[in-house]
């Protein structure tokens, strides 16, 4: 998930190592073609990380305009998890063995169709296809947009990789204080649509841009799949992931659900949203020179332990400085939750498949979102926050067990 936002960035950068060796020696002028192709992918971005972060405050209005009960909406949040947990591996793979600004191209132009399926939907079955397609597209184009931008500044690929996930961040954390600031008197429709120009005009500055520096696919190495399924920690790192992210999507869910219900203004359930993506932003930038040997377990332990206590307090009080406190804790759980589990992939991935680990990082965290709310959207209160805990528990032992490794081997 923010997809979630940042965790194919180390990756892409290691798998294309090779090809920056060649370009490095080769000039970096600020060209038209560059800097279309570098604001196309950053476009492309931002209209992901809007659906991220606006469609759960849209979810009380959804719910009201097509009378739906509590499952059919987990369904409608749902469904877009699981088309992005498909299209990520299949956006991973196709980048690779096929041109890959081709395949990011079809991967936006399905997005942008998905989001005006979604805006013009009059049922709820049409609803469901243009979130399965807005998913899907989603899931090819997302893992390919650090990859695109460095290969458009080879020469600082670092700094356009900072700027990436700077615009990212700051869009998830405003989008939602925003629309429900200035927009929540229009239909849920118009967000769709917003969505769907955004990526549209990445597509066209996509497919405007002359970049020609698209390296042929090379010849593959046979890759034997099955060490995967021989590297324990990995398997761990992935049990961590699904437990912390399946947590936070459940609060990510339920709270403008129940906020709603409790007839609780729009323009507070943004700015509550909003606070859970600016904390994770200000404290991932705090973090970035910490996740070392010497703190990583504390801070993968940290992670399940802000996660359990910010959702025990959502459930507490309705009352807006203490709901503000409650998402200060989970978006400071999704920052000690997502560098360090992103390291630790990588470190246990098995040589040559490090694409195929982080593809299924964030597939692991995608389905702990769609089990979290499949399960317990219609579940009381008290027993659904008991449940979050255990996850996190589970959480916290993964990671005792996982970080000594790390910390060991580093």
């Amino acid at each position: 998930m923010l997809t979630w936002m940042q965790h194919q960035m180390l990756d892409h950068r290691q798998r294309q190592s090779k090809s920056y060796t060649f370009e490095i020696s080769k000039p970096d002028p600020v060209t038209r073609s560059s800097r279309a192709a570098i604001c196309g992918p950053i476009a492309a971005n931002i209209a992901f990380v809007l659906e991220l972060t606006l469609v759960p405050l849209l979810l009380p209005a959804i719910r009201s305009q097509f009378g739906l009960s509590i499952s059919d909406l987990a369904w409608v949040f749902n469904s877009y998890g699981v088309a992005v947990a498909l299209g990520v591996l299949v956006g991973g793979w196709c980048g690779d063995v096929f041109n890959t600004r081709k395949v990011f191209n079809c991967g936006v132009a399905f997005f942008a169709a998905g989001s005006l399926v979604a805006a013009a939907a009059t049922s709820f079955e049409t609803l469901i296809i243009g979130r399965i397609l807005q998913g899907f597209g989603g899931g090819v184009f997302s893992p390919l947009v650090p990859l695109l931008l460095t290969r458009a500044s080879p020469r600082k690929p670092g700094r356009i990789l900072i700027l990436w996930g700077s615009i990212a961040g700051y869009v998830a954390a405003f989008a939602p204080l925003i629309f429900g600031s200035f927009l929540n008197g229009y239909s849920w429709n118009v967000a769709f649509i917003f969505i769907a120009i955004i990526a549209a005009i990445a597509l066209l500055i996509l497919i405007g841009s002359q970049v020609v520096d698209d390296p042929a696919p090379s010849s593959r190495q046979k890759t034997d799949y099955s060490e995967i399924f021989r590297a324990p920690d990995l398997w761990l790192t992935f049990v961590y992931v699904f437990c912390t992210y399946g947590s936070i999507t459940y609060f990510l869910f339920r709270l403008p659900v129940w906020l709603s219900g409790n007839e609780v203004d729009t323009t507070s359930i943004g700015l509550v949203l909003s606070t859970v993506w600016l904390t994770f932003s200000a404290l991932s930038a705090l973090l970035r020179n910490m996740v070392d040997r010497h703190h990583i377990q504390t801070i993968m332990l940290a992670a399940p332990v802000l996660i359990a206590t910010g959702l025990l307090l959502s459930y507490e009080d309705q009352n807006l400085p203490v709901l503000i406190i409650s998402s200060v804790l989970v978006g400071a759980g999704l920052a000690c939750s997502n560098a360090p589990s992103t390291q630790l992939i990588l470190k246990f991935a098995p040589d040559g498949m490090s694409a195929v680990s982080t593809s299924l990082d964030i597939t692991f965290a995608r389905l702990g979102g769609i089990a979290t709310v499949a399960i317990f959207a219609q579940t009381e209160g008290a027993y659904s926050g008991l449940a979050m805990c255990v996850l996190c528990l589970l959480a916290a032992v993964c990671a005792r067990k996982i970080s000594k490794q790390f910390a060991n081997g580093f």
